[in-house]
């Protein structure tokens, strides 16, 4: 960097606010120093006991550099452990951050922002009292050689267009409220037919259908191929029957028998005469992007939802172009869309979410559930000026374009949109909430962090659902929880780890959620990464050992009281994984420090050893519910699968499922001419238990995405369990199961070798 000593001017240098930290309250700390030829902004954004968080800003006020490298120095024995948009290293108390590459350029009045966390244990926590940029200490300023250009650099200008408004209904909108007597703290859940479907299975057919949640005792069953029962007695036990010499193809009905009467016959039996189903979809057209690249589509995550109010499920599924990207990636990418499709293949709709939502796994998390208690279900995603409904109904301007040259958008207005299940139609857009404000306050300024979106559902007040939209979790976390009543979007509370109180949710977000009642009071909490927020929208807890990509939340011991929470980090000073009471966050073990520990699981996969087995990337061995290593580590650590007939898991892993023995996995499933999801997170568009008993389907596109291809067991099962669709945590799970790395559902209770009878959930059907 050129500086011009006849140019200098006086050193400004800003008295560093005091820090405290007492009784969980942070006054923050910002240093800001002008000097020559840059400023550097320096601000702690977050503190707890034992570390902090740091945003950096320097401002480059002489000639244009290409590569840059600023240096400090600590005088109460900070050390940095983790950092982001530069490379940080530490010697002693002297430090240094150089450009990751693609912030390496800074023009005059350029700016580059990057962060870091930090360990700090003494009584204060001073800023450095000055900075070197490139060598030279900042202590005045100075004007470039080259003048820079007169012209102001282009800006995008805004639409001319106001901002939408959800066109008013030609109607009003029904009003939905909850029934006047449901049952005391009871949850409102999808009156579901029976699911029935018939898998080929060796020289005959294993017929099951669901057990519905509101009838866990005093019911059995008549099954019927064609008019002829195939039961001697009715069928009191689990919830499926093989059917053995049966011919492919044979047609099924189930009838429940209540006090001793059959009741009327469910629908005819879906065929799985190849062990699986096919549902034909529709893939977009491609086309070419403003820089010229082609793309194409491809399926990808699917959720199901019962859209028109019958019982049955419809799935709706994302469509990505192939130029989809990671924040972390520039580019251009194609539109993406979402369809609704009905098990027999007819498509219900399409919405085009146009070019002001770029695609990818953090952009669009969509949620598919009752919210209004109709009966139907809705759709709920982010949207943009450009898009276009499943009616065809215009949000915002057509013609806007907010995507920068980098192919991110960061500017223009964002909204969030509950569309109708059954048409697609509109049915409310609102102001997203969390907004995006200024970009760099998110952890960087060219827009990976301010773009990573989490979404869920979850019953805040005990009895009807409410729909979750969150933002950011390197850094700042904002979570808005919304219901939608009587037509209408309305704001039930916001955190924001900003806010006073908070500050200790700052930097513990995963890449995905969970939603349980953690603290058994019947509403249900949000479990984000490693900290957990109250069903009211308060901080509950956090454990402070920051971000990862992976949790698993449920009755993961169930030689103890509650739920359990196991997690993986990525902070190379934090443990590598972690066992944790739900209720209060306590750990109860850990694995010491390994790096970026990426993946991790934790589920009953063994009977060898009560309880959940967790095991994770970073970490040799199987770890039983104690911590301790029981023995070899499976050879996946991906997805989970109820699928054979003993309540042990299965792993469930690209397109195979696998059952975990001491001595190496036994195959029980490789899908044919299918395909993963997501890259190397090899994950399937869907599963969850959706159909047939409670074992889970899986659900993989084919390889041409042609079809949503659905497997479902073959093999009987002795173990009565009510559709997991009716476990209120289970269901939520597979609400958020599309949220940016995706993970597999879990119940609220203990489902593994030597389990109790299942407790019978408070519920009721609309």
């Amino acid at each position: 960097m050129h500086l011009s000593p006849t140019r200098r001017r006086a050193a400004l240098l800003a008295a560093a606010a005091a820090t405290t930290l007492a009784a969980g309250t942070l006054t923050a700390v910002t240093a800001s120093a002008a000097a020559a030829g840059c400023r550097v902004d320096y601000k702690i954004s977050s503190q707890w006991g034992g570390g902090f968080g740091a945003d950096v800003l320097v401002t480059n006020l002489g000639d244009p550099i290409n590569g840059w490298t600023l240096t400090w120095s600590y005088t109460a024995g900070q050390q940095v452990t983790q950092a982001w948009n530069a490379t940080v290293t530490q010697s002693g108390a002297q430090v240094s951050a150089k450009d990751a590459g693609y912030n390496a350029a800074l023009g005059t009045n350029g700016t580059a922002n990057f962060g870091f966390n930090a360990s700090w244990n003494n009584a204060s926590n001073p800023p450095p009292a000055s900075f070197a940029l490139n060598g030279t200490t900042c202590t005045g300023g100075t004007a470039p050689t080259t003048a820079p250009p007169t012209t102001p650099p282009p800006t995008t200008p805004p639409p001319t267009t106001p901002p939408p408004t959800t066109p008013p209904p030609t109607t009003p909108p029904p009003t939905t409220p909850p029934p006047t007597d449901p049952p005391a703290g009871a949850k409102q859940m999808e009156d579901l037919d029976r699911g029935l479907i018939s898998v080929r299975s060796g020289n005959g057919n294993l017929v099951s259908w669901r057990l519905l949640g509101t009838e866990t005792s005093g019911v059995s069953f008549n099954l019927y191929r064609g008019s002829t029962r195939v039961n001697a007695s009715p069928i009191t036990g689990a919830t499926n029957y093989l059917d053995s010499g049966a011919a492919a193809g044979s047609a099924y009905t189930v009838r429940a028998v209540v006090g001793g009467a059959e009741q009327a016959a469910s629908g005819p039996a879906l065929q799985f005469a190849n062990g699986y189903l096919d549902v034909p979809i529709q893939p977009p057209a491609g086309g070419t992007t403003p820089s010229g690249e082609a793309y194409s589509y491809s399926a990808n995550d699917a959720s199901v939802g019962d859209l028109d109010g019958d019982g049955d499920y419809e799935i709706v599924l994302k469509w990505d172009p192939s130029n989809a990207k990671d924040n972390s990636q520039s580019g251009y990418t194609g539109n993406v869309y979402v369809d609704a499709y009905t098990l027999t293949g007819s498509r219900l709709w399409r919405i085009d979410l146009g070019r002001n939502i770029r695609a990818g796994a953090h952009y669009t998390q969509f949620q598919v559930y009752d919210y209004d208690g109709d009966g139907r279900a809705e759709v709920a995603m982010k949207t943009a000026d450009g898009t276009r409904s499943g009616t065809g109904q215009l949000i915002g301007s057509s013609s806007a374009d907010y995507r920068n040259s980098s192919g991110y958008v960061l500017s223009g207005p964002e909204y969030l949109t509950m569309f109708n299940g059954q048409t697609g139609a509109i049915a409310s857009t609102v102001n997203y909430d969390p907004p995006r404000g200024t970009v760099s306050s998110w952890g960087d300024s060219y827009g990976n962090r301010v773009d990573r979106f989490l979404a869920g559902t979850a019953y805040l007040d005990g009895q009807r659902p409410s729909l979750i939209m969150a933002r950011g979790y390197y850094t700042r976390a904002v979570i808005a929880a919304w219901d939608f009543r009587n037509g209408a979007l309305t704001k039930r509370w916001t955190f924001d780890s900003n806010a006073s109180g908070n500050s200790a949710a700052a930097g513990q977000g995963n890449h995905q959620l969970s939603v349980a009642d953690v603290d058994a009071d019947g509403r249900q909490e949000i479990v984000y990464g490693a900290a957990t927020i109250d069903d009211n929208g308060r901080l509950l807890y956090s454990t402070g050992n920051g971000h990862g990509d992976a949790l698993h939340v449920g009755d993961l011991d169930p030689g103890r009281a509650g739920l359990e929470i196991f997690k993986v980090d990525e902070d190379a000073s934090k443990p590598s994984s972690w066992f944790a009471d739900a209720r209060t966050g306590q750990i109860l073990w850990s694995t010491g420090a390994n790096g970026d520990n990426g993946r991790g699981v934790s589920a009953d996969i063994w009977a060898g050893s009560p309880g959940a087995e967790s095991w994770s990337s970073a970490v040799d061995g199987l770890a039983n519910t104690r911590g301790q290593n029981i023995g070899r580590k499976p050879s996946s650590a991906n997805f989970l699968a109820w699928w054979d007939g003993d309540p042990v898991r299965e792993l469930l892993d690209a397109t195979k499922i696998d059952k975990y023995g001491t001595g190496g996995e036994t195959r029980l499933l490789t899908g044919s001419d299918v395909a993963s999801n997501n890259g190397t997170k090899s994950t399937p568009a869907l599963s969850g238990d959706i159909l047939g008993d409670w074992r889970e389907e899986v659900i993989w596109r084919t390889s041409d995405s042609r079809a949503l291809r659905i497997y479902s067991t073959p093999t009987p099962t002795s173990t009565r369990i009510y559709t997991l669709m009716h476990d209120a945590q289970y269901r939520a799970a597979i609400a958020w199961q599309n949220t940016a790395y995706n993970q597999p559902p879990h119940p609220g209770f203990f489902i593994g070798d030597g389990m109790s009878t299942p407790p019978t959930p408070n519920i009721y059907l609309r």
